[in-house]
């Protein structure tokens, strides 16, 4: 789907392409492809780069067109092994010529509209534009684990309850997200200083560089205090898990050895020899009382060690 955006004087759509518009491209389909590969001249490659997923931040000249392949965070809406991810925003411009391509519809981007069209203002160039889109994927990152930190909170009041599967592999998908996080942060934050010293930079862009490094270097230290804290949070579980194991495992093995007493002395007078109590009505009574007799010292013993 192809969206045309005025961008001098504040966010206004277009029924058409202009010079200097920004031309948004959202989960892209073969006429989008075509538009763009044959009717603008785009390398090809470019926008299998920005399909690939896994594709890593990064920049690009061929043939006088830009890349820019930025890595935003995205919310899966459907439940899966990781709840947040990160995925390719592709920015590509030359000359008068300035486009988007995203092969998935997120909230990022419909909220980067919405704030540019509230507060009236537009891009000064496509320079502005870029840094801006940093800018709001930083801001977007702390809203994402802001949301993570929720979840976690959630998982450990569930977990001081009762430990459950369910919430540590919650836990676990939670630090998949958060290593994602970590991971394209530093590669935006790297590409970040390329394009510094490959784009011309006037004292706006400046000002604005330095808050996209200030909320990007927040986004960065959260995202890693987060996933200490889940690595710390697991180690402590998974010792909880142990310990209970081992506490139930050393109550079952009391409780076998102390029945173990009492059936080795009826086990003993139960056998087919002679021991002087065949034929007299209290011998049965007195092998019962000496068992039980038994198996209460042998209780006391280990409650008095605290072995059970």
């Amino acid at each position: 789907m192809r969206t045309y955006w005025n961008i001098k004087g504040g966010l206004r759509t277009l029924n058409a392409a202009e010079p200097n518009c920004w031309t948004q491209v959202t989960c892209p389909t073969e006429d989008d492809r075509e538009y763009l590969e044959q009717t603008l001249g785009i390398p090809d490659y470019y926008l299998s780069d920005i399909a690939d997923i896994d594709e890593r931040s990064r920049y690009e000249i061929d043939e006088g067109w830009v890349l820019i392949i930025l890595r935003i965070p995205y919310a899966k809406e459907v439940p899966s092994r990781t709840p947040f991810t990160t995925i390719p925003l592709g920015i590509i411009f030359k000359k008068d010529v300035l486009i988007t391509v995203c092969n998935f519809e997120t909230n990022m981007m419909i909220d980067f509209i919405t704030h540019h069209q509230r507060r009236g203002e537009g891009f000064t160039d496509h320079v502005d534009f870029v840094f801006r889109l940093f800018l709001s994927s930083a801001v977007w990152y702390l809203k994402r684990l802001k949301q993570i930190n929720g979840l976690i909170e959630k998982s450990k009041r569930n977990l001081d309850r009762k430990v459950d599967n369910a919430d540590l592999i919650s836990l676990s998908r939670l630090q998949d997200s958060l290593t994602f996080f970590v991971t394209s942060i530093r590669g935006n934050e790297t590409l970040l200083s390329k394009l510094k010293f490959k784009l011309p930079i006037d004292e706006l862009d400046a000002d604005l560089i330095e808050d996209v490094n200030i909320e990007m270097s927040q986004a960065r230290e959260t995202s890693s205090i987060y996933s200490n804290i889940l690595d710390s949070m697991m180690d402590t579980y998974a010792n909880i898990i142990n310990n209970n194991m081992s506490t139930v495992m050393k109550m079952l093995t009391s409780i076998s050895l102390i029945l173990m007493v009492p059936t080795l002395v009826t086990s003993a007078f139960g056998m087919n020899l002679i021991n002087g109590m065949e034929n007299v009505w209290w011998g049965f009574p007195l092998v019962a009382i000496a068992s039980v007799l038994i198996t209460i010292a042998f209780f006391w013993f280990f409650r008095h060690r605290n072995w059970i």
